[in-house]
């Protein structure tokens, strides 16, 4: 596949460099580098699970009402070769360090709660619509790690993810963190809409690892490729405000 020009030029030599990067992010990893990492190793997890019931009844009245929560690949230009149109939804509080403001106001729980976690990067209710498949991919950092708090988790059927050769499923009110620059992908094979509030945040590193991972956000961060998202975010909240919704 030809090389998207528009993408940032960190990302576009970063992913054939993938593998050295890679390896030096985890040789000065804190914590483990396996493909799914013990909750208990990032204690502000708990926060997350003894608040999800506040947490859940945020998404459902600003998530889940209307257009309120546009498509991924919509919003993020790096999701539009995985994103299936309307099927995988995002409403995002936080992006690559940026908080987005209009969102974080209309769930205050959520922005509070999510901004107390070490080294946030992004945080946005991620939403599942029922027979979706989002294929195989990978993230592009080894220093971001991602932690799920399931919110609303169908059980007619198998909602799923592979994480390596790792299978694993979602419960409400419980958390998940991986490490998602192993392949993964996702399955919703029920009838209902799966619903995750996704947490993005920095490995926990010592140098070198710590200042080539700093370096490659920072430039990511500042990246055009990352202004048309944010972008992207404000013209579909001012689209949803003249439909009323």
């Amino acid at each position: 596949m030809k090389a998207d020009p528009n993408r940032p030029l960190i990302i576009r030599v970063g992913k054939h460099l993938r593998g050295v990067f890679d390896r030096l992010i985890a040789s000065s990893s804190l914590v483990s580098n396996d493909p799914v990492l013990d909750v208990r190793t990032f204690p502000w997890t708990q926060l997350l699970r003894d608040n999800w019931d506040a947490i859940r009844a945020e998404a459902i009245e600003v998530a889940l009402r209307g257009q309120a929560a546009p498509s991924l690949a919509t919003i993020s230009p790096d999701h539009r070769s995985i994103a299936q149109v309307n099927m995988w939804r995002s409403f995002f509080i936080w992006g690559y360090g940026y908080r987005i403001d209009e969102n974080a106001d209309r769930c205050p729980t959520t922005a509070r709660l999510v901004e107390q976690i070490p080294g946030l990067n992004s945080a946005f209710f991620s939403i599942l619509a029922p027979g979706t498949h989002i294929p195989a991919h990978r993230g592009v950092s080894k220093g971001l790690i991602t932690c799920h708090l399931g919110l609303i988790v169908p059980d007619d059927g198998d909602v799923r993810m592979r994480v390596d050769n790792r299978i694993v499923r979602w419960r409400e009110g419980e958390t998940l963190v991986f490490d998602d620059t192993y392949d993964h992908e996702v399955w919703n094979e029920t009838s209902g809409t799966r619903v995750v509030l996704l947490v993005q945040f920095e490995r926990p590193l010592r140098n070198p690892g710590k200042w080539l991972a700093d370096f490659f956000l920072g430039f990511v961060r500042r990246s055009a490729f990352v202004q048309e998202a944010r972008n992207n975010i404000s013209m579909w909240n001012a689209a949803v405000k003249q439909m009323d919704v």
